[in-house]
């Protein structure tokens, strides 16, 4: 696994300029909303103090840290600007009624600090040099499975490293550490962190296409007293990736994070990150990926999305798909290290290759999905096919397609989507050595709790299995009630099937189940809660499906196996929002003004008619007296004195 270049794919908020935007800032409406909701956050805020050097921040850091800081002079605050502290960064930030930080993508940035640690550690390994990280004692086996020793994950985790000749922390320069390019940087907060918290760096080089961004990122770096590793840099993003496209000039970490999608970033992305490198991408364009507009969607990824209920997981696989489809072009390919799905964005991790022979394969990795209309059904087809014989390797056309023009379940109509990525998009072994490294030292990260749950079920879903179905969705199509998710994955397990969560959807089932069987389970299940057929539409999905009798007897009984150990030990899976209207905040707008703020924007145009006081009620018409038919009388929750005064002037 050493010696490969990683891919991190994000995508976030900031600038006024639509190559630079981050979602680290957001816009806000006023001084009044913008003081009271940086007083609601979770990280600490202040507005004099300076902060402490880095060594405040641990007992287990280096001298040396201080040392830079005493060598780093004074930053006094200007009029307005306030501090935001994230991990061991203190961060400036200009005056609240022009941008606020943004404390949703904290898990985003944790998570992506976690794994260039755990990449460092990786690659300078093979050069000799050890990582430390404060707080880190033991490596901690985290391991989910059943089937695997303590001793074969540690010597997973070893993969034939030679014993290192010398060691190195956070904040401590390198000379065969990581080079590292955050494209979209904004205030820089994420570059900071880089560089007070993850060990092995050369040089961090924060960009941003304006030039308030890059001085307020310059003056970050010598307020946190890592000036000796973080460049400020005012470019074009694209432009600068397009000049470091020469191998000695390439970044061994690329992380790219725009508002929205990053489609125009991936084309020089690929190519500016280095034979072992990471890049680091994400994307808030959810609902262009998730089937909201597959016309744009084909336009930015060369990919149709479909509105369904595995649109997240689908998200994942086109972006993927793109990946894999620009790498192609320049003899390159992808092999996706860790991919996830939170909320409104998506996490993609990459590791790039050179080679033009495994370049061939690229059609073979790629599929088809036809998805029915009627019962949810889906079936992917392969772009290509690779046939091995012995050591002849033949690589020809695939063959389809792999449905009838109707829905053999339903008798409904098929979409069309894809293409998408359809092998794995997860690497058990990395991920399984990150989760080992945060569960070892659970106090470096504040989302620590969130990034073992998710980790977690990522280490129990089915590689081989793309998409998924859910319970819900399944139980809707019939009409009937909803089976118990513990019953229903014993079931598939009583049949001979593979099944597993999925860390996208509460209410997932990964499984390598045919849709025949999973229909027939279905029936099995209707048989004991029955719906009233009489009521079903002759040409409704139910119908057609119930009219056939189930071709085995499914067994609901729950086995020890069916509730896996994330479940078990009830970790944090799937957390609540911690707060109302949490979630992406409103565009800055160009020029760097201020954007009408989004909560604004609900109450004009959303929820005209919300009454939280019932009393209100009488204050609106009520529309079946209207019609003649309230028979409530003065009981009535509503006025009818509007509708008689209305009456009496038309007579």
């Amino acid at each position: 696994m050493l010696g490969r270049p990683f891919l991190l794919f994000s995508c976030r908020l900031f600038s006024p300029y639509t190559r630079s935007v981050r979602s680290d800032l957001w816009s806000l409406g006023g001084n009044a909303g913008a003081s009271r909701r940086l007083r609601s956050m979770e990280a600490e805020v202040t507005t004099a103090n300076p902060p402490p050097t880095p060594a405040a921040f641990s007992a287990a850091d280096t001298s040396s840290d201080a040392a830079v800081q005493e060598k780093t002079a004074a930053v006094e605050l200007l009029p307005g600007e306030t501090v935001v502290r994230e991990g061991k960064a203190a961060i400036l930030f200009p005056s609240a009624n022009e941008v606020f930080y943004n404390p949703v993508q904290e898990f985003n940035r944790d998570l992506t600090c976690a794994v260039i640690t755990e990449f460092a550690r990786d690659l300078l390994t093979q050069r000799g040099v050890k990582v430390v990280v404060p707080g880190e004692t033991e490596r901690v086996v985290v391991s989910l499975s059943d089937d695997k020793s303590e001793a074969d994950v540690q010597a997973e985790q070893n993969n034939g490293a030679e014993e290192p000749l010398c060691s190195v922390t956070a904040g401590e320069k390198c000379e065969q550490g990581l080079r590292v390019l955050e494209g979209l940087a904004a205030s820089g907060l994420r570059s900071v962190r880089f560089a007070l918290e993850v060990p092995g760096l050369h040089s961090v080089t924060a960009n941003d296409f304006s030039s308030k961004a890059a001085d307020l990122i310059a003056r970050n770096a010598q307020y946190n007293g890592v000036g000796h590793l973080l460049q400020a840099s005012c470019r074009d993003a694209s432009m600068l990736m397009y000049e470091m496209r020469k191998k000695k000039d390439r970044y061994d970490v690329i992380d790219l994070d725009p508002y929205g999608s990053p489609a125009g970033f991936l084309d020089a992305a690929v190519q500016a990150v280095s034979e072992g490198g990471l890049l680091c991408i994400t994307c808030t364009d959810m609902a262009v990926m998730a089937g909201n507009s597959g016309e744009t969607c084909y336009s930015k990824y060369g990919s149709v999305s479909i509105k369904a209920k595995y649109c997240h997981e689908m998200a994942l696989r086109i972006i993927l798909h793109s990946l894999d489809q620009r790498a192609a072009v320049y003899q390159r390919y992808i092999q996706p290290l860790l991919s996830v799905s939170v909320y409104f964005y998506i996490r993609v991790f990459v590791r790039v290759f050179t080679g033009q022979a495994t370049v061939k394969n690229s059609a073979s990795k790629q599929a088809l999905l036809y998805n029915c209309v009627g019962c949810g059904s889906f079936h992917l087809q392969r772009m290509g096919r690779k046939t091995i014989n012995g050591k002849n390797v033949k690589y020809s056309a695939a063959t389809g397609p792999p449905v009838g023009p109707e829905c053999e379940h339903c008798g409904h109509r098929h979409q069309l989507g894809g293409p998408i990525w359809a092998e794995p998009i997860h690497d058990s072994r990395f991920v399984q050595k990150v989760l080992s490294a945060v569960a070892g030292n659970p106090s470096r990260f504040g989302t620590s709790k969130r990034i073992e749950g998710v980790l977690s079920m990522v280490t129990e879903e089915l590689e081989d299995v793309p998409l998924y179905y859910t319970i819900d969705n399944l139980s809707s199509t019939l009409h009937c009630n909803t089976p118990p998710l513990l019953q229903f994955r014993s079931a598939l397990l009583h049949a001979g099937h593979r099944v597993s969560l999925s860390h996208a959807c509460k209410n997932a089932i990964k499984t390598n189940a045919p849709p025949a069987a999973i229909w027939d389970i279905m029936r099995c299940w209707e048989k004991a809660n029955p719906v009233k057929k009489e009521k079903l539409s002759p040409t409704s999905p139910a119908f057609k499906i119930l009219s056939c009798e189930p071709s085995f007897e499914a067994c609901f009984t729950v086995r020890e196996d069916a509730n896996p150990q994330s479940r078990k030990r009830h970790l944090t899976r799937f957390q609540e929002n911690p707060q109302a209207f949490w979630g992406p905040k409103a565009r800055a707008k160009a020029g760097g003004g201020i954007s009408t703020d989004l909560q604004d924007k609900r109450k004009k145009y959303q929820n005209k008619r919300k009454i939280t006081d019932s009393s209100q009620l009488k204050n609106f018409p009520c529309k079946k007296f209207k019609k003649g038919t309230c028979d409530h009388g003065d009981q009535c929750c509503y006025s009818h004195e509007e509708m008689e005064t209305s009456a009496e002037k038309t007579e």
